[in-house]
């Protein structure tokens, strides 16, 4: 599937253009705000395969395509007339606070991802050839490219400004104006006179405010309500400079005086804080932060972290990246790990290769996290064990960086000391890829099963199983009746596998048998659905019918009591199929492994015609 064809399919599951309010993307997420996110199929969405997962979060809806992101989002604005700017809340949803202070700030951060990762890039191989000397660093080429990488940087509260005032609605370059007043070179160089310094008699705090985010994130906050007031007060024969001209007369003293200070304590008493913390316990420190960073960024909140990363590199330095960049290396070994141990698997081979090589070179591992290892879940314990090594290796030895840049290889010299971040990432992947390697994931084989159609003629059909060396254990059918794919089955509770994974039966006689030996562990008071659990720690859920809870036991009668243990064969529960049908009630059951997430995979042996006692599922350990 190609990039136009991909863009297409997601605004069609989206639901099509005229659902969409705005669009905008960041390194590897497109993040609809739409009109009505009823009207998505994230199922859809989530089983396209270039889809890595979808995330609601924020008002938003985030569709993760991984590397691509950027030719995706520019074929849809290309063939729709949507518009980026993402302005919030338009359509009256109320949103939590935090939600909104997380949305804010990923809208303004995320268009500048691509300007920030290639200066950062640049800076990164500035300090190669510095290491290397391999340029003079008191020369003018040196000069000039260190200029193309710190611009960015020591404007940025300029873009910041243009950027959150777009996103609130207001005149964004009115917002930058605001900023820019904020690094004009006489007021920054007040910072060094001797005598008081006061604004119309209030003392004013002189602060360096390049590289700074909070003062103007604040600041639009206030500039843009302000904006929309002055709009409804103003004349229009005077409203083109009137407008622009109050706002900027308020808005540069007020940050001056009161939002630069407040933000400058907050980001001093947070980079306090972690330096506190690492006082305490460096090892613990870097635990927290390496093992918490991976679901943040799940989250899609870990750009609402960023001011903070920001405003310490302007201020000595920044310990919190570092420490994340464990985690992020971490996964690259997983990714690494599970290549070295399905070499056999050509297609699984290949696409942990390209996702270790895309976290080695870009530092880009939404694509292992979504792709690899948030899919296996078995994978998240050994991400959080590497990723934990790392990060306390880095806090040990006090790793900081002073401007932004992606965790990868290229990046490694950025940081300081650089040995012992070295250590700290080496660390990580090494532990990770040796974990994933022993305990990860096994290749897969195929294997040939016979199905038979409707029409009665049999057919083969290859099936997915894991290599020999993993523990394989058979569920067998507990009705009989006709095996369709879970997805099928018209409850999305079932069908998103939110319980489990597992597959739905159309059942063509009415009485159910234990699949295995075990034991009741829950029958439910209207007997329409049973819990099982086998002598091998395997749970299972037979829920018979759709909403058939409705019925209040009418049509099902119990063979068995909560807590009896039973034999495979054994009759469970008997129930009327012609009644549930005539009462408008769908029988279609759903078989859900409850605990699905203790297991490396369940997955389905066939869809086809079974009989109480044919296998229907294979659950892997």
């Amino acid at each position: 599937m190609n990039n136009t064809e991909l863009g297409e399919k997601i605004v069609n599951l989206v639901g099509g253009e005229k659902n969409i309010d705005s669009l905008v993307h960041c390194a590897t997420r497109l993040r609809f705000r739409l009109k009505d996110n009823k009207k998505a199929d994230k199922e859809s969405l989530s089983k396209i395969p270039d889809v890595l997962t979808v995330v609601e979060k924020g008002g938003q809806l985030q569709v993760v395509v991984g590397n691509k992101v950027g030719k995706v989002f520019t074929e849809i604005m290309n063939h729709h007339k949507i518009t980026s700017d993402d302005n919030g809340d338009k359509n009256g949803k109320k949103e939590g606070i935090m939600a909104k202070a997380f949305d804010y700030i990923s809208g303004v951060f995320s268009p500048l991802i691509p300007a920030l990762a290639g200066a950062g890039m640049i800076k990164a191989v500035l300090a190669i050839l510095t290491f290397f000397e391999w340029i003079d660093v008191k020369g003018s080429t040196y000069a000039l490219l260190n200029a193309a990488s710190s611009g960015l940087f020591y404007f940025l509260p300029i873009f910041v400004g243009i950027l959150a005032a777009k996103k609130l609605g207001a005149n964004h370059y009115v917002g930058g104006v605001v900023a820019a007043g904020l690094l004009d070179p006489k007021f920054t160089a007040l910072s060094e006179f001797t005598g008081d310094t006061t604004f119309m008699g209030i003392p004013l705090i002189i602060a360096n405010y390049s590289s700074t985010v909070f003062p103007i994130l604040m600041a639009m906050v206030v500039y843009a309500p302000l904006e929309k007031w002055l709009k409804r007060v103003t004349p229009d024969t005077i409203q083109l400079f009137f407008v622009s001209m109050i706002g900027i007369i308020v808005m540069v003293p007020l940050t001056a005086l009161v939002f630069g200070p407040f933000g400058s304590y907050i980001s001093t008493g947070i980079g306090n804080f972690v330096t506190f913390m690492l006082d305490i316990s460096p090892i613990i420190t870097g635990i927290l932060i390496a093992s918490a960073w991976p679901f943040i960024v799940i989250f899609g909140v870990h750009w609402g972290i960023f001011p903070i990363i920001l405003d310490n590199m302007s201020n000595g330095g920044d310990m919190i990246k570092p420490i994340t960049a464990a985690a992020v290396f971490a996964q690259m070994g997983i990714a690494f790990g599970i290549f070295l141990r399905s070499r056999k698997n050509k297609e699984q081979a290949s696409f942990t290769f390209a996702a270790t090589m895309s976290g080695l070179l870009a530092g880009v591992t939404e694509p292992i996290l979504y792709g690899l290892i948030l899919r296996y879940k078995r994978l998240i314990p050994l991400m959080l064990i590497s990723g934990a090594i790392g990060g306390a290796m880095i806090a040990i030895f006090g790793v900081k960086i002073s401007t932004f840049v992606f965790n990868s290889i290229f990046t490694i010299p950025n940081y300081t000391p650089t040995v012992g971040y070295v250590i700290g990432i080496g660390s990580a992947f090494i532990s990770a890829t040796l974990l994933a390697f022993i305990f990860g994931l096994d290749g897969r084989k195929k294997e040939t099963t016979k199905e038979t159609n409707e029409d009665g003629n049999d057919h083969q059909v290859q099936v997915e199983i894991p290599a020999t060396d993993a523990k394989r254990m058979d569920i067998l059918s507990p009705l009989k009746g006709k095996v369709i794919p879970l997805e099928n089955v018209d409850d999305p509770v079932f069908s998103s596998a939110a319980m489990g994974k597992g597959i739905g039966i159309e059942p063509t006689e009415g009485i159910v048998y234990s699949p295995f030996d075990g034991k009741v562990v829950d029958l439910f008071r209207t007997k329409h659905a049973i819990g099982l659990v086998s002598d091998d720690g395997v749970e299972i859920l037979i829920h018979i019918g759709i909403n058939t809870v409705k019925l209040k036991g009418k049509h099902f009668e119990a063979h068995v009591e909560s807590g009896a243990v039973v034999k495979k064969g054994e009759k469970l529960v008997t129930f009327d199929i012609q009644g549930i049908k005539d009462d408008g009630f769908q029988t279609t059951t759903p078989i859900i492994i409850t605990n699905t997430n203790d297991f490396l995979d369940v997955l389905p042996v066939s869809f086809k015609q079974v009989t109480e006692g044919e296998q229907i599922l294979t659950v892997l350990k």
